[in-house]
């Protein structure tokens, strides 16, 4: 079977394919966009991963302790309420956060 041969069958078609103008309507019908947009909307939400179901959650939660920490610590972060030691490079808080909560446990 030779394609390429001018009196094969498959060989015309193809010819007579590509001479053939094409009168199709290359705009979409009336209203196509609307049914898209419906249809887009009447999808069912598909079923997401436990990480995303909570992730905003999360951020919340975590912007709300970063204010509530900076809140609590206004004083020591402003400079007027906490003293300061200084050596010889530079100046460092005289009480440290971490010691001040690890001396609340006690």
């Amino acid at each position: 079977m030779n394609f390429n041969n001018p009196r094969h069958a498959w060989w015309r078609l193809t010819t007579a394919a590509r001479q053939s103008p094409d009168e199709r309507h290359v705009t979409a019908p009336y209203g196509f966009a609307t049914r898209v947009a419906a249809l887009a909307f009447a999808q069912e939400l598909t079923m997401s991963s436990v990480v995303e179901r909570v992730a905003l959650r999360a951020f919340g939660v975590a912007c709300l302790l970063a204010i509530l920490s900076v809140a609590v610590n206004y004083k020591v972060l402003s400079g007027n309420g906490a003293p300061v030691a200084v050596t010889d490079e530079f100046a460092l808080p005289a009480d440290d956060a971490v010691a001040v909560v690890l001396d609340l446990t006690d």
